[in-house]
C-alpha cells in the first residue's frame, strides 16, 4: 500500500523549536506517559548501579557482585521499553508517512568508539538522505542498533563480573561504564525524537501510535541476553536544549 507523505503545519522549524514548543493536552499526555516510564526505569538502574560502584570502591567485592546481579534486570527494564518506543516510532513513520524534524547524532555525546562511529555515520548520511522522513528513520534505526548492542555488551560484561568469571574485571567495569553512559545518551535522543514526532503527528493518529507502542512493548529482541548487566551512574548528556 502506497504511503502518502505529507508536510504537517504543526511541525516546528527545527528540533530545538520542537523541544521548546508546547504540546496540546492529548499529545502531552502521551509524551508524559512514555517519558515517565523510561525515566523511572533509568532512575532505578542508576540508583542500584551507583550502590554497586560504591561497594566496589569500598573494597566490598562480594556485595558489589550481588548488586551487579540485581542491576542486570533493571538494565533490561530500560533497554526493552526504549527499543520498543524506537520501533514504534519507525513503524508509525513508515506506515503513515510522518515527517518530524530530526538532527544528526553528535559523536561527542557518546563515549565508546563503536557508538561514536555509529553517530558519525549517521551524521554523514544525513547529508545524503533527501527527505526529513528518511533522515528521521535512519536516526531511529541507528539508535535502535545502539541500544540493542550496548545492552548486549554490558550484560555480557556484567554477567562475568557478577559470577566472578571475568578474566579482566577492570576492562569489564570500563565496558559497563561506557555502555551506561551511551545508553543514557540514546535515551535523551529518543525523548527528543518523540517530542518532535508528537509535534508533527495529527491527533487522530495518536491512538494508532499508542497501540503500536503497546504492541512493541510485547516484542523482545531474542538477540539480547537475559543475563545480568551493570552500568555506572554518570552525568546526563544534554540534548536539544534540555
Amino acid at each position: 500500500m502506497k504511503v502518502c507523505v505529507r508536510a504537517l503545519s504543526s511541525r516546528g522549524t527545527s528540533v530545538k523549536a520542537d523541544w521548546r514548543a508546547w504540546l496540546p493536552e492529548e499529545k502531552n499526555k502521551v509524551f508524559r506517559v512514555c517519558v515517565q516510564q523510561l525515566e523511572v526505569s533509568y532512575g532505578m538502574l542508576s540508583v542500584s548501579l551507583n550502590e554497586a560502584i560504591g561497594l566496589r570502591q569500598a573494597g566490598l567485592l562480594e556485595k558489589s557482585s550481588q548488586s551487579v546481579y540485581v542491576t542486570a534486570s533493571l538494565c533490561s527494564r530500560l533497554t526493552d521499553p526504549l527499543a520498543a518506543t524506537l520501533r514504534a516510532l519507525a513503524e508509525h513513520a513508515k506506515h503513515f508517512g510522518t515527517m518530524p524534524n530530526s538532527a544528526p547524532l553528535d559523536p561527542a555525546n557518546f563515549q565508546s568508539m563503536r557508538s561514536q562511529r555509529s553517530a558519525r555515520m549517521n551524521g554523514l548520511l544525513s547529508h545524503v538522505l533527501l527527505t526529513q522522513r528518511s533522515q528521521f528513520l535512519h536516526k531511529i534505526n541507528t539508535l535502535l542498533e545502539m541500544v540493542v548492542e550496548l545492552g548486549r555488551e554490558f550484560q555480557v560484561s556484567a554477567d562475568e563480573l557478577a559470577s566472578g568469571t571475568s578474566a579482566n574485571p577492570a576492562s569489564d567495569w570500563n565496558t559497563v561504564d561506557l555502555a551506561h553512559y551511551d545508553l543514557n545518551t540514546c535515551l535523551r535522543e529518543a525523548i527528543v525524537l518523540l517530542k518532535s514526532f508528537l509535534r508533527a503527528v495529527p491527533e487522530e493518529e495518536l491512538m494508532p501510535f499508542q497501540e503500536s507502542v503497546s504492541r512493541q512493548m510485547r516484542v523482545r529482541d531474542s538477540s539480547v541476553p537475559s543475563h545480568p548487566a551493570v552500568v555506572r551512574h554518570r552525568r546526563m548528556t544534554l540534548i536539544a536544549g534540555q
